[in-house]
């Protein structure tokens, strides 16, 4: 592993009122496909807000590089059973938006 690890921070806008329906979506279909294809293994963890702006799932994932990254969601968009998953996930998302940060040489790391 890379002494400076990357980080992709994705944050969903979910359409006022459809949270709880993204979050079944997930339960039901995102989480135990991404389980089942293995492509659960970069994921630090699914989080959903409670301040600030409302109605965002964020959900954060950890790489060892970019190519490895790139390599990860080539893999997971590959997924039929995923993909279909996200077929039913989009229209009831609003925005997403996709930040990449470079963990510090110091402290600690998820």
């Amino acid at each position: 592993m890379s002494s400076l690890e990357l980080y992709e921070r994705r944050t969903y806008d979910v359409a006022v009122g459809e949270m709880s329906q993204v979050l079944k979506l997930y339960s039901s279909e995102g989480w135990p496909a991404l389980e089942a294809g293995n492509h659960s293994r970069h994921l630090v963890g699914y989080f959903v807000s409670d301040t600030g702006p409302l109605h965002q799932l964020i959900h954060m994932w950890r790489f060892d590089s970019d190519a490895q990254r790139r390599e990860f969601w080539a893999n997971l968009f590959a997924d039929e059973t995923f993909m279909a998953f996200a077929a039913q996930l989009r229209p009831l998302l609003i925005r997403q938006e996709i930040q990449l940060l470079q963990s510090a040489p110091w402290g600690p790391r998820p």
